[in-house]
Order: structure tokens, then sequence, then C-alpha cells
């Protein structure tokens, strides 16, 4: 589904949300989407999300950010928030 997104011209922006932690997980191939930066539209921005992003996919990137915890609702028993955290 994401290469036929890519290949049609439609969108400027495509987010692949949690893709990183699939490729960790092995949900995903590497070699799949390593394919599918390099072959992406120059004027199309691609932004893969999650943790854990393989050493592959770093080298490709054009920025790479890592967003840490500082503090967080559910390290005081909250649980996950419809809406807010999914």
């Amino acid at each position: 589904m994401v290469r036929e997104k890519i290949s049609s011209s439609e969108y400027d922006l495509l987010i692949l949300d949690e893709i990183n932690n699939a490729l960790n997980l092995k949900l995903v191939d590497l070699v799949q989407v390593t394919n599918m930066i390099k072959q992406k539209p120059s004027d199309m921005h691609l932004v893969l999300v999650g943790r854990d992003a393989h050493p592959d996919v770093l080298r490709l990137a054009d920025t790479v950010s890592d967003i840490t915890e500082v503090k967080h609702a559910y390290r005081k028993g909250i649980e996950p928030q419809p809406g807010i955290d999914y």
C-alpha cells in the first residue's frame, strides 16, 4: 500500500507511524523499507516514526530526531487516555 501511495504522486507528505518499531520487531522487511526510502520522489516528505530506528534507515534519513520522555502520566498510574495516547 505504501509503495502505491508513493508512486501515485498524489501526496507530498507520507507519515509511516511506528514503522521503526515494526522494523525492529521484524514485522516489515528492512530491504523493502530502505528501497522505498531510496525510490521516493524528491519532492515528497517521508516521515518514519517510532523508537529503535535501524542504522540503515538512519543513514538514509535527512533528519533524525530523538525524543525522550521527561515525565509521563502512566508513571503515576494514570491509564492511557483515548484521543490523547491512542
